[in-house]
């Protein structure tokens, strides 16, 4: 017994000491909040990290030995749930995502930058073509009465011919006897003119008439006639005229051969102007219209270029091609396209204004596209954008950055793998990416990302 008051009373009094010490601690304000989240007891030294290298530790603000950034205030944890970031807080995450370089580092890595520019890039499509004759521009020489050719001018294919100039010459017994026919009515109507019966003076003038048109109707023209009449003799020949200029390019008579009415004597084709008949692929049909310009290139011409107007697109596809045709009119000086050549067809369409880029600049992820814009010397930040259309080495941007925007074409991929080294997780980090995709159903959730090893312990 004694024993155990001799423990008791010490015990006791301790006790009542660290009371009393604690009550008068609690007074000095040692327990209470120093405005910072943390109490007296629990305040810790502010240590200093570079936003570049985390591994670097200080105790005091300065310079990274590595890069020579500034050093910023390195914030140990997350804020609890339901409160609000500090301003060191939300500059030291906004730079997580930020990565610098050095000088030395830039030069190394190949980092080159462009100012982004607006403008409209022009879709190329290219298509194949076959230059074709102007069907508006094709005519037939035929025979408008039965009789024997005597004579041909044109005895080749490939001739020039022209209007006013005849191609040949038929022989033909109903056309001399026409011609009697309405030399006759002529006689007969100066004879019954100045008789004082008006049925006859008016049936000379009929015949006259029923005779002009049966001649017209063989062929022969006004001035013809005219001749006929002033000569009084009917002409053994009837010269045969083409409807247009332009150049034989069939010949379906020969010289000697008797011809019925209506046979085909020459086909005629105006190659002044002529058709290219393009095949477009069916992905790309929407992008063209009527009156579209398009340039034409012949391998035959040394790649010499020539500009039609597209003027019709044909309703019909092709199965087999895929492709659906489009008609070219344009000119052809000195008749150097030749029908049935095979031409290489470019259509030019612009497209919707953006700001125009290489495409080396964009980082496609497969569901986001990224760029990395310089906001001050050396240091860059991921810009995510919407992308348009890529023509060859240009990309379209839509959205995200602006013009005038410094962004880094070369070295990109470099950049992104240095902010993921340094913990910023590079164009998939979640910052980026946005709220957490829900799980498809069926789907197994994906394994929980290991956590990266922590060298904050580190210290220079």
């Amino acid at each position: 017994m004694a024993l155990n008051k001799k423990i008791a009373i010490p015990l006791i009094l301790v006790i009542v000491v660290a009371a009393v010490a604690t009550g008068w601690l609690y007074q000095r304000g040692w327990f209470k909040d120093d405005g910072g989240g943390h109490s007296k007891l629990e305040h810790k030294v502010q240590l200093w990290t570079c936003s570049m290298h985390p591994f670097i530790i200080k105790d005091k603000p300065g310079t990274c030995p590595i890069c020579a950034m500034e050093l910023i205030k390195k914030i140990d944890g997350s804020p609890a749930e339901g409160s609000t970031q500090t301003a060191e807080q939300k500059q030291q995450a906004d730079m997580l995502g930020h990565v610098s370089l050095s000088p030395t580092q830039r030069v190394m890595a190949n980092v080159a930058t462009v100012a982004a520019k607006s403008g409209a890039l022009n879709k190329e499509i290219n298509a194949v073509g076959i230059v074709q004759y102007d069907q508006s521009r094709q005519a037939k020489v035929t025979a408008w009465i039965a009789g024997r050719i005597d004579h041909l001018t044109v005895n080749t294919v490939g001739a020039v011919v022209t209007k006013d100039k005849p191609v040949a010459e038929v022989y033909s017994p109903d056309l001399v006897a026409t011609q009697q026919e309405y030399l006759l009515a002529v006689k007969s109507r100066e004879q019954l003119k100045n008789s004082t019966i008006p049925s006859i003076s008016q049936n000379g003038e009929g015949l006259v008439a029923s005779s002009r048109q049966r001649l017209m109707l063989f062929g022969v023209k006004e001035n013809q006639i005219a001749e006929l009449e002033k000569s009084g003799k009917p002409n053994i020949r009837l010269p045969i005229y083409t409807p247009i200029s332009g150049i034989v390019i069939e010949k379906m008579v020969q010289q000697g051969q008797y011809v019925n009415v209506g046979d085909v004597l020459f086909n005629v084709a105006d190659l002044s102007r002529v058709w290219v008949e393009i095949d477009v692929f069916e992905n790309e049909v929407p992008y063209i219209r009527v009156g579209q310009s398009v340039e034409i290139r012949s391998a035959m011409e040394h790649g010499a270029a020539f500009t039609g107007r597209i003027n019709f697109i044909y309703p019909f596809h092709d199965p087999k091609t895929h492709t659906v045709k489009a008609r070219v009119e344009m000119p052809n000086p000195g008749f150097q396209l030749k029908p049935d050549m095979f031409v290489n067809a470019i259509i030019r369409v612009p497209l919707v204004k953006g700001i125009i880029l290489p495409t080396t600049a964009v980082i496609d992820t497969g569901k986001r596209q990224v760029v990395w814009v310089e906001t001050s010397t050396g240091m860059f930040e991921p810009r995510d954008v919407q992308v348009g259309e890529r023509i060859d080495d240009k990309i379209q941007i839509l959205s995200g950055i602006k013009a005038g925007d410094k962004v880094a074409v070369s070295g990109g991929y470099l950049i992104d793998s240095e902010s993921q080294l340094k913990g910023g997780g590079g164009v998939d980090h979640s910052q980026h990416t946005g709220a957490a995709k829900p799980e498809a159903k069926g789907e197994q959730p994906l394994p929980a990302k290991k956590e990266s090893l922590k060298m904050d312990d580190m210290k220079m």
